[in-house]
């Protein structure tokens, strides 16, 4: 259960970051509070999960899947960049992630 209240804090990482961008430097109400709201619940599922967790290991694989997500939708909704080095890079993260996720116990 812990990995599944980490990857689920990972993906409201994503939420809050793109929201972020939506809430045009906190001038929206809307984009706000649900910016707001997601990096709450974020931060409390990563903590519930780093209650058995390594924090280390919890720490990285958060930030990657939001690094990842973000990195991803950036390119699909906002329309950056998808050069091959920049999926390379995101595929190193991935499988940093992965490999995190191996070797704990």
């Amino acid at each position: 259960m812990p990995w599944i209240y980490l990857v689920l804090a990972g993906l409201l990482e994503v939420v809050w970051a793109v929201g972020l961008k939506y809430s045009e430097g906190f001038t929206r109400l809307v984009p706000s509070v649900v910016t707001g709201v997601a990096m709450l619940a974020s931060f409390w599922l990563l903590a519930i999960a780093l209650k058995t967790i390594p924090l280390g290991t919890g720490y990285a694989v958060w930030v990657g899947i939001g690094a990842v997500g973000t990195a991803l939708l950036g390119m699909v909704v906002f329309r950056e960049p998808a050069t091959v080095a920049r999926l390379l890079c995101i595929g190193l993260i991935v499988a940093g992630i992965v490999g995190l996720k191996l070797t704990t116990r």
